[in-house]
């Protein structure tokens, strides 16, 4: 459906709620603007092109590093560059569109793209998770168990928990998007949001979705609170092994790398548990917009900054590629 048809239909048609349509419509959904054509919001709208335009080149800058420079090619730095990896596509689910949108007015997306676009977010967010958990466990061995290192952190093992963490994300989406799609929509084709998320889509529903909501927390706990509890235990086990350390060198370099680590924990395990664990009732659709904002494009950029800013390996490394890069121009 067009923006224009869709305005030609009467409120009380929108939310009548007579019969579902959505197995069966080829129109879906229609997402509400997240900027106006008001002065402030051209330029909030122009920071954000800026910062996803940031977030893409920074993640790619750090994967290309990571793999060109064999200073960087452990364990750590191998799932580093897969955070990097897993930014740049989770960012490019929801905010091209949004950009299409407020461009060119592309605000419909149909009942199947809503579906797919609902399942890489959280299939790419919920690897996101696992993988920060997983990155906590690395620091651990580290610090604790450095003579085990290179068996417990083999290339293999590496492999193998990676492979782990996308198989679990593809699980945890494939179960909370055909939930999710199963529920009969109708009535209001509105999503008071800029993407297709659940907790915005449950809203539109004209079928009672408490039992669901309900299943949302047991999973949120899932993705959210296991791996939370997983890196506050391991970053307990840290604490403990750094302070029966002599060396104060070696206190500063691990509580510098894991300071970094932690940062980027909190930046994104934050927003994440108040769209998806606090109840229906905490939310409005101006909050979620700002938090979803947040976590799918600041979040991002922010990553690889956190990193290379804190990390003299990766500022070392910077540092030799473009001194090679003003080499080559100057010959």
């Amino acid at each position: 459906m067009e923006t224009a048809d869709w305005e030609n239909v009467s409120e009380a048609q929108q939310e009548a709620g007579r019969g579902s349509w959505n197995h069966s419509s080829t129109t879906g959904f229609v997402f509400t603007s997240l900027f106006n054509d008001s002065r402030m919001h051209l330029f909030l709208f122009s920071m954000v092109v800026v910062v996803y335009t940031l977030a893409m080149a920074s993640n790619a800058a750090m994967v290309l590093l990571i793999w060109a420079d064999a200073r960087l090619h452990t364990p750590m730095y191998f799932l580093l560059s897969q955070l990097s990896l897993l930014d740049i596509f989770f960012t490019s689910v929801t905010v091209p569109k949004m950009i299409a949108g407020f461009l060119f007015g592309w605000i419909s997306i149909s009942f199947g793209g809503c579906g797919a676009q609902m399942f890489f977010f959280m299939f790419l967010g919920a690897t996101e998770c696992i993988l920060l958990a997983l990155m906590a466990y690395d620091r651990y061995v580290a610090i604790c168990n450095p003579l085990r290192y290179p068996v417990l952190m083999s290339r293999r093992t590496c492999l193998l928990l990676v492979a782990a963490s996308w198989l679990g994300g593809s699980l945890n989406s494939s179960i909370q998007t055909a939930l999710t799609l199963q529920f009969p929509y109708c009535g209001s084709r509105k999503i008071a949001h800029f993407f297709c998320e659940v907790p915005s889509l449950l809203r539109l529903a004209c079928a009672d979705t408490a039992i669901y909501e309900l299943v949302l927390f047991v999973t949120g706990v899932v993705v959210l609170l296991v791996p939370i509890v997983f890196i506050t235990t391991s970053y307990a086990l840290i604490l403990a092994a750094v302070l029966q350390m002599y060396s104060a060198e070696g206190r500063w370099k691990a509580l510098a790398t894991c300071s970094s680590h932690l940062a980027v924990v909190n930046l994104f395990y934050g927003p994440l548990i108040y769209t998806y664990m606090l109840p229906a009732s905490y939310h409005s659709p101006g909050q979620d917009d700002v938090v979803s904002v947040f976590y799918t494009v600041f979040t991002p950029m922010l990553n690889p900054v956190i990193y290379s800013l804190r990390n003299k390996e990766v500022t070392g490394a910077m540092k030799k590629v473009i001194g090679k890069c003003g080499v080559s121009r100057t010959a």
